[in-house]
């Protein structure tokens, strides 16, 4: 089983300051993962040339979404299962709510699930997602972080 160790101190965030990135994610088990890439405008078109170099992207598409309370890009994209090597740095799985724009990690949704169900996580919860529209939803040493975004610009390959 290869597992992919996110616990780097060498990326934009400090290790007392990274969203996510817990022990290790094990990816052989998904056929189409949603991967978010932060950076700086200033890296963007250089993150865009890596991943394009790295990956064949699903649907030839990449999203750029401006966070604007942190000055943040994050760039979005799909790829297949067999098509797993490297990942960026600075570089989350995450899920997707396409008719409401938000994207989520597992973790940030066991812990809005938790905050909006007086403490218990049941995955049975009904979230109304007209809430979180065109937002990122990460945690944060255990605190719930919801990031708003807006498209900055949609990539065609």
């Amino acid at each position: 089983m290869k597992t992919i160790d996110f616990n780097k101190t060498d990326n934009m965030y400090n290790v007392d300051n990274r969203y996510d990135f817990d022990e290790y994610i094990n990816f052989s088990n998904m056929n189409n993962k949603l991967l978010c890439s932060f950076t700086s405008l200033e890296n963007l078109d250089e993150l865009v040339s890596k991943i394009t170099s790295l990956y064949t992207l699903m649907y030839n598409k990449m999203f750029v979404l401006h966070v604007k309370s942190t000055n943040e890009y994050v760039l979005t994209y799909n790829i297949e299962q067999g098509n797993m090597s490297d990942i960026p740095l600075n570089t989350i799985l995450v899920h997707r709510k396409k008719e409401y724009n938000s994207l989520y990690t597992i973790n940030a949704l066991n812990d809005l699930i938790r905050k909006l169900n007086g403490g218990i996580v049941d995955p049975t919860y009904k979230i109304d997602w007209s809430n979180y529209k065109n937002c990122i939803l990460l945690t944060n040493h255990g605190e719930l972080k919801q990031l708003n975004t807006k498209i900055h610009k949609i990539i065609e390959l």
